[in-house]
């Protein structure tokens, strides 16, 4: 029987699927964050969409991974006093 791991390990030898899978992990990591950071500093969705001047169920798309737009995801961080950080990558896919 195939397990998972072995199904996603040859899945991620095609170019194209290892680009998606990445660009997918980044996304629920970095929705991962926002929803951790909005849990320590106690607050509900509806008081950081307030102080970040959005609605309640974009900041809910936002934490569920789901695709939104750089100034709404700007408007969250800076409401939760996170950074935002660009680094380049290196030509093999490893961040510097």
């Amino acid at each position: 029987m195939r397990t998972f791991r072995k199904h996603l390990g040859e899945k991620l030898k095609g170019d194209r699927f290892r680009s998606l899978y990445e660009e997918e992990k980044q996304l629920s990591d970095l929705a991962l964050k926002i929803h951790e950071a909005r849990q320590r500093r106690g607050l509900s969705q509806k008081e950081v969409a307030q102080m970040a001047k959005i609605t309640q169920q974009q900041l809910s798309k936002l934490e569920n991974g789901i695709s939104c737009n750089v100034t709404t995801f700007l408007r969250v961080c800076s409401a939760l006093d996170l950074k935002v950080d660009v680094e380049e990558a290196d030509p093999a896919g490893v961040t510097a």
